[in-house]
């Protein structure tokens, strides 16, 4: 026997303002059309003034919680996806400890940007793999709204507020890629992209948080192939490929990086969970976010085979392959 992290529940929540593209018209030299024709996004949440990232992360754990039929006693463990953290320290998911409740076990972030999730999944399967954890708790949550300069048009209007969940658990498989659970992930980064999106504050540098900074060009055109590479290497992993894919359920970013690696992937495009139109780009949390939609619209089934994969800054990117 073989054991394995299966995904036992999923939630999401979304911040209550919604903010149309038609919004950004009044203050820069943008449209709906524009911005629809360049991103696919139609319109995205911004979080109240005094909603933290970790308040959006409790909503989306409680949602996965109910979704499981758990209560926080049954957790192990928390890790919290996000580049947005309420303070510099302590960590988000100590925050969201402290708000279900939980008086034991463990907490941690892991920052890796838009891809961050598929690095929280992978470091959540490695805790279950090696005993450390029976059942973890993995979000991805973003307030990306307090990092926008909103005198910049390529940038300001592609990001959203959200937070995501996945409750993982410990259970036996088979040792073949028909288990349910996680199968296989690859991830990679590569620094001397950092230019690319970055935010141009820090802690040890500026000492403020900074805003978001990206070339746009040249990250479509590194998104694209390092999406199909790492995603191509996951499947091989496990003796599959992208035909066997019941779903690809990728990081919201852009509506033409989503259709060009599925395209290289020949992946039909009514095989991929897309919520980039509604969400827009909501970095970490995008991923949780499309998957906890994708249950709830009775489109991912158990033995569905679900691939992830998502880039952002560093460059920082992977894929993670699930039999739901």
């Amino acid at each position: 026997m073989t054991l394995r992290a299966v995904v036992e529940g999923v939630g999401h929540y979304l911040p209550d303002r919604v903010v149309p593209n038609s919004e950004f018209e009044k203050s820069l030299d943008t449209s709906d059309e524009w911005i629809r024709t360049r991103s696919g996004i139609e319109r995205r949440h911004f979080a109240a003034e005094d909603e933290t990232t970790s308040d959006l992360a409790v909503h989306a754990a409680r949602a996965a919680l109910e979704n499981a039929g758990l209560a926080i006693d049954d957790i192990d463990g928390v890790i919290v996806a996000t580049s947005t953290p309420d303070l510099t320290f302590p960590s988000v998911a100590t925050m969201v400890q402290r708000d279900l409740g939980m008086t034991r076990g463990f907490g941690f972030d892991v920052q890796a940007v838009c891809a961050g999730f598929i690095y929280a999944l992978t470091n959540a399967n490695a805790l279950i793999l090696a005993g450390q954890a029976k059942r973890l708790l993995v979000i991805g949550a973003e307030t990306f709204s307090r990092i926008m300069d909103w005198t910049d048009r390529s940038t300001c209007v592609l990001f959203g507020d959200g937070a995501g969940a996945v409750i993982l658990s410990a259970q036996e498989g088979e040792g073949t890629n028909t288990d349910r659970g996680i199968l296989s992930a690859d991830l990679n980064s590569d620094g001397r992209y950092r230019d690319m999106l970055y935010v141009d504050g820090g802690v040890s540098t500026t000492g403020s948080a900074g805003k978001l900074r990206m070339q746009g060009n040249p990250l479509f055109r590194q998104a694209v192939e390092k999406l199909t590479t790492t995603a191509d290497t996951a499947l091989d992993k496990i003796g599959l490929e992208g035909s066997d894919v019941d779903w690809i359920v990728p990081h919201q970013a852009n509506i033409r990086i989503i259709q060009g690696t599925a395209k290289k992937m020949g992946v039909p495009m009514d095989r991929v969970i897309v919520t980039v139109q509604d969400h827009g780009n909501t970095s970490a949390a995008s991923i949780p976010l499309a998957l906890s939609v994708g249950v709830s619209e009775g489109r991912i089934k158990p033995g569905d085979l679900v691939l992830s994969e998502a880039i952002g800054g560093g460059l920082a990117w992977g894929a993670v392959v699930i039999r739901w």
